[in-house]
């Protein structure tokens, strides 16, 4: 299945994946390096961290590269009609409305509003048009939504 990523994240993940390649695996090789100078590795706490450091950037390189080999970039549609991936609205609750943005899986952070379309409110809200009520089931309850705009 497809990444789907923004100009902005797409960019982000180059970046970050050229550092842990070039930067960080050779300051963690010099972290091993400086450990088994100290000796016995079997009780080298440093050695130990070190090697579990690497392991961890490795994954995430792996991982990057997996979803830099499969990615759809979204564009962000002025004029769109209806939400889709990529599109930046605003909603109303209860009488508080709030703009969420529609994005992919790796680049969903719902404390700035950012929602992924595999999420139950993102699957809700994909396709919705202004005007229209939107309501998911949420671990609370059921929460109703109105579409005020699109942006």
């Amino acid at each position: 299945m497809p990444t789907y990523l923004s100009a902005q994240a797409l960019e982000d993940m180059k970046k970050e994946l050229e550092y842990r390649k070039e930067t960080e695996r050779w300051e963690i090789s010099e972290k091993i390096l400086h450990a088994k100078e100290m000796g016995d590795l079997s009780e080298n706490f440093e050695y130990q961290t070190a090697k579990e450091e690497q392991a961890l950037n490795e994954t995430r390189i792996f991982d990057l590269e997996a979803k830099l080999h499969d990615y759809v970039l979204v564009q962000d549609e002025v004029g769109a009609k209806q939400i889709g991936l990529g599109t930046t609205f605003l909603v109303e609750t209860e009488g508080k409305q709030k703009t969420f943005s529609l994005v992919g899986s790796s680049e969903a952070n719902p404390i700035e509003g950012k929602i992924s379309n595999e999420s139950p409110i993102g699957m809700a809200f994909l396709g919705a048009k202004p005007g229209e009520d939107v309501e998911f089931e949420a671990p609370s309850g059921s929460i109703k939504y109105r579409i005020i705009s699109l942006s």
